[in-house]
């Protein structure tokens, strides 16, 4: 066998994420709060950027979009007036924001604090409650054990259990409890109740409660089953986690990207752009590209920030435009959602809406993700559009979430001391032309998180 070397030319086609591209998809993927926050970004780091606050400004001329490296800006900004295609008029008042408008909420801790300072006038008393204060959970709960609160403070226990004793006569009622039992009998004392035999369902049969297994507890205790279904009914009005009220939560806010309304027979889709910054060439800097000579260091740094800007603001307008055709790709094929409700939601697969958009899969994806829309139905982010389904008997397809509108709906209409089973509620969607295993039945309904027939039980 013969071995040798030779070289040989080949020409392939390849794709390169470059810098831009990675920056358009970036943009694309971005919810609106925080495109407004890269937008900011960028102009910090980019100063031939500004944000226009002129709503009249005019789009940048149509014939000069081009994205080579090579563009003559010095031709190109002699006609150019205002440039930014990412439209929206920017708030002017600096100072507004959400936060403004958002009281300060009061702690759990604050809260027992300040009736601890108006219960406990010996200083020696009050130290032990803001101890056993600042020891409860999120829920309220007390997560240490009287002896060790008393070893922890060198106290006597008799001193400690008469302290906590105050502290869950506070407000919220059964605070400071250190299990579910006891909080639920603190409730039961701040409320003056003393019914022993809701009294003995907390202490003995909280568990059977959880279960439905009113036939059993009525037995056990030799009362009518009616009697305990009232009492569990009764017992579930109460307060398992009394300090979540306090507990602290994240304020998200939805900022919806666009809106479906709908205008006499017709829905149309308008696009929230005032949530988006407009952003601009600033003047001086064009005047200073124009007037630079071509082989300076200067004229080269301000070409490369013009080159980046002006990408910014074409990616900010394509996203524009990707976010749109999707909602109105969604809109066409949703229309009986829209007109007829959340019963009439169709299946529908990213990839049907990339065919009719002549876009990637993953570009849908990204324009979806994270972006809601408002319709005369409510705020829905586009993600709740696309779902699996079945097809009919008709043969027209219909989604999961369609399916879980009928479960909820035919639970709504059933008897309560004979409630349907899972295969009964399958029987049903058959007789209304959906086609579904009594597993998936069980599977919808967990989701909707309504408890099986036996829990759903009522007894007379």
């Amino acid at each position: 066998m013969k071995l040798g070397h030779n070289l040989q030319l080949e020409q392939t086609q390849n794709l390169i994420m470059t810098p831009q591209l990675q920056q358009a998809i970036k943009i694309l993927q971005l919810a609106t709060i925080e495109l407004d926050q890269y937008i900011q970004d960028q102009i910090e780091s980019n100063p031939v950027l500004e944000i226009s606050h002129d709503s009249e400004n005019k789009d940048i001329d149509g014939e000069n979009r081009q994205t080579d490296e090579g563009i003559d800006w010095k031709e190109y900004t002699k006609g150019l007036k205002n440039s930014g295609d990412a439209k929206g008029v920017y708030n002017k008042d600096d100072d507004f924001n959400y936060e403004n408008f958002i009281p300060k909420d009061t702690t759990l801790q604050e809260h027992l604090l300040f009736q601890s300072h108006v219960t406990f006038l010996d200083e020696r008393y009050k130290k032990i409650a803001e101890y056993i204060i600042y020891n409860l959970n999120d829920n309220g709960y007390l997560n240490l054990s009287i002896e060790e609160i008393a070893e922890d403070l060198s106290l006597e226990y008799n001193i400690v259990e008469s302290i906590l004793k105050i502290i869950q006569t506070f407000d919220p009622p059964g605070i400071a409890a250190r299990s579910l039992k006891e909080s639920l009998l603190i409730q039961l004392t701040h409320m003056d109740i003393r019914d022993d035999n809701i009294i003995k369902i907390i202490e003995d049969f909280l568990q059977e409660i959880a279960e439905n297994k009113y036939p059993y507890i009525a037995k056990q205790m030799g009362i009518p089953t009616s009697r305990v279904q009232a009492i569990s009914d009764f017992i579930k009005t109460l307060e398992p986690k009394p300090g979540r009220a306090f507990a602290p939560f994240n304020k998200n806010y939805v900022v919806a990207d666009a809106t479906i309304k709908k205008v006499g027979d017709e829905y149309v889709v308008i696009l929230n752009d005032r949530n988006t910054p407009r952003l601009i060439i600033r003047d001086d800097y064009r005047k200073l590209i124009s007037s630079e000579k071509d082989d300076g260091e200067t004229s080269k740094f301000l070409n490369d920030k013009l080159n980046s800007a002006m990408w910014l603001i074409r990616s900010i307008e394509q996203r524009r435009q990707t976010i749109y055709k999707v909602i109105e790709m969604i809109l066409k094929k949703q229309k009986d959602f829209f007109q007829y409700g959340k019963k009439h939601l169709k299946p529908m697969t990213l990839r049907e809406v990339a065919d009719e958009i002549d876009v990637h899969e993953s570009t849908v994806s990204r324009a979806t993700n994270g972006k809601y829309v408002e319709t005369p139905l409510g705020i829905f982010e586009l993600k709740y559009f696309f779902s699996s389904g079945v097809e009919r008997s008709d043969g027209q397809g219909i989604s999961a979430e369609s399916i879980k509108k009928y479960i909820n709906e035919i639970i709504n209409k059933e008897d309560p001391y004979r409630p349907l089973s899972d295969d009964k509620i399958c029987q049903q969607l058959t007789d209304k032309g959906i086609h579904i295993s009594r597993r998936t039945v069980a599977k919808y309904r967990d989701d909707l998180c309504i408890p099986s027939s036996s829990k759903r039980k009522r007894y007379k």
